[in-house]
């Protein structure tokens, strides 16, 4: 079986046409900050390839043999909601479960131990610090989907990590990653997507760095589509190459949903004797708005909260924006997304993305 252009999860570069993840997040400095024991934050809007990147490093990591690498996502512990203690408890049991899939036969025991013994949550710090005492290399803790955590879990995971940096990296992770859309801000939170806002002193002060996971560039679209030509023999005529960058930006899950819709969708498309042209690319485009999969359709649900619709209606409408927009407003839309800073100023990220605007914003 050929492989195909991925649209749903982390890719597998044995199933799908990829880019190198660990090119995408510049693994260099990557390395450095975790060189010198930083506690970062990577974001990027749903769907980008942030799981993808993720796991790459982990398994680079491991592989060199310095840490124990380990990814945690965070979404395990969304159904508890507001309940801190079961969030907690389903995080430590995430890590543990990770960990024991690595060959680490210390940490599902120690979770069930530490918990017993003082009970959730102040058995998250505990566990940590136990477990990285007793681990032979220094560990690096991937979070993935950290802000799908509701309100107090968020913080009390944050407070936990202040609460111990000192410790690092004998008794505490050496280096952990927050993965998420939005970014976690020195001087206030934001949480879950919503308007709720923590004033004061932020729990997680100890942030060195931000790192974003930025959309393809037109060279790396067409070297993702060349890819599927190099195992096929099926051409891009150069026509399509620019609908597709015109059309996407580089959106990452845009670009492989067009090509997948035309490659493998597309009666004239699944013809591998016949090349991917500009008018494919367009008509692919208009199935995937008329379908409107899961990507479009939580965006097109974001557009109907007020403080999104607040920054976009009037940038659409070439109007002024109302003085209550704070500049973490126009933050908070660019990290979903849906808007970008162009050459005359902010503009809709790409043209797929305008065309999903309900009627009653547009």
């Amino acid at each position: 079986m050929s492989r195909f252009f991925n649209t749903a999860g982390p890719v597998n570069p044995e199933d799908h046409y990829c880019l190198p993840p660990l090119a995408r997040i510049d693994i260099d400095r990557i390395r450095m900050l975790i060189d010198q024991e930083k506690y970062i934050a990577l974001c990027a809007p749903r769907q980008s390839g942030k799981t993808s990147c993720l796991l790459a490093l982990r398994d680079h990591l491991n592989r060199e043999g310095r840490f124990q690498c380990v990814y945690a996502n965070m979404e395990v512990a969304q159904g508890a909601r507001e309940n801190v203690r079961d969030a907690l408890l389903l995080i430590l049991r995430e890590i543990g479960r990770s960990a024991s899939e690595l060959g680490d036969p210390t940490a599902d025991a120690l979770c069930q131990e530490v918990e017993a013994e003082v009970g959730i949550p102040v058995s998250f710090g505990i566990f940590l610090s136990r477990w990285c005492e007793g681990l032979p290399r220094p560990v690096v803790l991937l979070f993935d989907e950290f802000d799908s955590l509701v309100v107090d879990a968020y913080i009390s995971v944050l407070r936990h990590l202040r609460a111990h940096y000192h410790d690092r990296p004998s008794r505490f992770p050496q280096a952990v990653i927050l993965c998420g859309v939005h970014d976690i801000r020195d001087y206030r939170l934001r949480i879950n997507e919503g308007r709720e806002v923590i004033p004061g002193r932020s729990p997680f002060n100890i942030k060195a760095e931000t790192r974003r996971l930025a959309d393809f560039t037109r060279e790396d679209v067409d070297a993702l589509y060349r890819q599927h030509t190099d195992e096929t023999g099926q051409l891009f005529e150069p026509g399509a190459l620019a609908a597709a960058w015109e059309l996407t930006r580089g959106q990452p899950w845009l670009v492989n949903a067009l090509a997948y819709e035309t490659c493998f969708e597309m009666p004239e498309g699944q013809d591998r004797t016949r090349p991917i042209t500009a008018e494919m690319i367009v008509a692919a485009k208009e199935a995937l708005i008329e379908r409107r999969g899961t990507h479009l359709d939580h965006l097109a649900e974001k557009l109907r909260e007020e403080h999104v619709r607040g920054v976009v209606e009037p940038m659409l409408r070439r109007l002024l924006m109302d003085p209550s927009i704070t500049r973490d407003d126009i933050e908070y839309v660019l990290e979903l997304g849906f808007i970008r800073h162009g050459e005359a100023g902010l503009e809709m990220a790409n043209p797929i993305y305008r065309e999903i605007i309900p009627p009653d914003i547009a």
